[in-house]
């Protein structure tokens, strides 16, 4: 690729998965021997010098518009240095020192406000006053966005800026770097990678069996929800019944970024097992049974484009195809994961068994019947078995749970918040989007994996065309939940009963 550099030639830009690697204790250096230190020190020194010729200097003011971009080889050199640290500890020491050495000047921007100030307590005409606030605002752009900005504009730039972004926020999460520049410089990149992948610049595309092999592959791969078993399984999910969506962007055609799975059934379901059973696909397609959509999985292929909105935007792209596709079509859902439930419920059972050494979660009944199938007291046993999936083959234990989980976890999706929202990821996504918490469903997912997250629970997130837009700022505005008779009355047997 042209101006990448070989380092980062031999990589596929968009493989973000990185092997996994153990932290290292924040602040400390790349190695702790002598020969080690040696050569940590000689690499610290090559990344100063590297970003001090790489990083643009910020132009005076009034100059901003005459300065030319600086030469292309200097991006590339940052690219292809960066693509030569194999340690994930090297990147994130080259992220960090990029983030503390090249943000704002605050000198700048202390005097380029006090200047604001000043101008605001005297009568000064409006320009005057604009243009002190247009420099403030140049004050405040940080210089290493001036270096993403150019190589953005390298073949295969967006590229690198999305897996160097993935990096960043790998390293964070291992403690490798952290504080508030590398925060800041990571809103600062996703903030240009949002303007870079908004929806004038997507493509939808829809996946059928006779798609490219390498285009099913990847889907395929990127599948996190409920992963693809093999090529009889991915078959079936692209054939009759069922639409696969995906958006690839202009830079990079047929690579997907996030993938939508649609089975279209003829009531909403309430059972994944029943949607991604083992059977062969079928050979044709009614229209006649078709008479709802249920999405039942979006997944984001790159790390890097964390918190961009991508899937919000595929969504209503994908039900505006729908529609046209089955004008008749009138009924839209999710089937949707509750991840994180089931250790919610573990860190109150928690609680309760330490502050109070009862539940006050179940109601008195409820503590006897589950107390003498799991011979001890309610609060410890539960733990033991919910931190499993054996709890489930107890028929009895199960229709034990059945109604004080249902009750709990209504009111885990529509009472815990997070600074006012949905502290479930998953619906905080749908009620942003519009939809209405509509049903919980009883061992919806069978499976370990929704067993252990969500005690095998799953939720139906209703899609009223008519509605959404409304609901949408209703909750993100007001913070309201729009929630069915049946959530809403699971919602009031909890405040009932629980004694929370």
């Amino acid at each position: 690729m042209q101006g990448l550099g070989p380092a980062l030639t031999a990589r596929r830009l968009f493989s973000l998965r990185l092997p996994p690697r153990p932290p290292r204790p924040v602040g400390s250096r790349l190695s702790s021997g002598p020969a080690e230190a040696a050569e940590a020190g000689a690499l610290e020194r090559a990344m100063d010098e590297l970003l001090r010729r790489a990083v643009p200097a910020t132009p005076a003011y009034e100059l901003r518009e005459k300065t030319p971009a600086p030469a292309e080889g200097q991006c590339a050199d940052f690219v292809s240095f960066y693509g030569g640290l194999a340690e994930a500890a090297e990147r994130a020491e080259l992220l960090s020192r990029l983030a503390r050495g090249f943000g704002v000047d605050h000198g700048q921007v202390a005097e380029q406000s006090a200047g604001v100030l000043q101008l605001r307590e005297q009568p000064r005409e409006a320009a005057v006053l604009l243009q002190a606030e247009d420099r403030l605002r140049y004050a405040l752009v940080p210089r290493y966005r001036g270096l993403f900005h150019h190589i953005s504009k390298l073949d295969g730039g967006v590229r690198f800026l999305v897996r160097l972004r993935a990096d960043l926020l790998e390293a964070q999460a291992l403690k490798l770097v952290e504080g508030p520049h590398v925060r800041e410089m990571n809103g600062v990149l996703k903030g240009m990678l949002s303007e870079w992948f908004s929806s004038g610049f997507l493509s939808l595309e829809r996946v059928t069996w006779h798609s490219p092999c390498e285009v099913l592959q990847k889907i395929s791969e990127s599948e996190a929800v409920h992963p693809v078993k093999n090529w009889m399984d991915m078959k079936r999910r692209v054939g009759p019944y069922r639409r696969c969506y995906f958006f690839s962007h202009c830079a990079a055609p047929e690579e997907p970024l996030v993938v939508l799975h649609v089975a279209l059934t003829g009531e909403i379901s309430s059972n994944i097992q029943a949607i991604v059973k083992d059977c062969p696909p079928a050979d044709t397609e009614e229209r006649s049974k078709i008479s709802a959509a249920i999405f039942y999985s979006i997944s984001l292929t790159q790390p890097g484009l964390q918190g961009v909105e991508l899937g919000t935007v595929l969504v209503k792209r994908v039900l505006k195809e729908l529609q046209k596709e089955f004008p008749h079509l009138g009924t839209f859902s999710s089937l949707s994961p509750i991840p994180g439930f089931t250790k919610w419920l573990l860190g109150l059972l928690n609680s309760q068994a330490k502050e109070h050494g009862r539940s006050e979660l179940f109601t008195d009944s409820e503590c006897k019947e589950i107390t003498e199938i799991t011979g001890g007291p309610i609060n410890e046993t539960l733990k033991v078995f919910l931190s499993s999936s054996e709890w489930v083959k107890s028929e009895r234990l199960v229709r034990a749970l059945q109604a004080p989980l249902m009750r709990l976890c209504a009111w885990y999706l529509y009472g815990e918040k997070h600074r006012g929202f949905a502290l479930n990821p998953v619906a905080n996504f749908h009620l942003q989007n519009g939809a209405t918490i509509w049903r919980i469903n009883w061992m919806a997912d069978a499976s370990l994996k929704g067993i252990t997250s969500s005690c095998g629970l799953m939720v139906n997130y209703r899609y009223y065309p008519g509605e959404t837009a409304t609901n949408s700022t209703s909750y993100l505005c007001s913070k309201n939940i729009k929630a069915s008779e049946q959530v809403l009355s699971l919602v009031a047997q909890f405040q009932k009963n629980s004694k929370l």
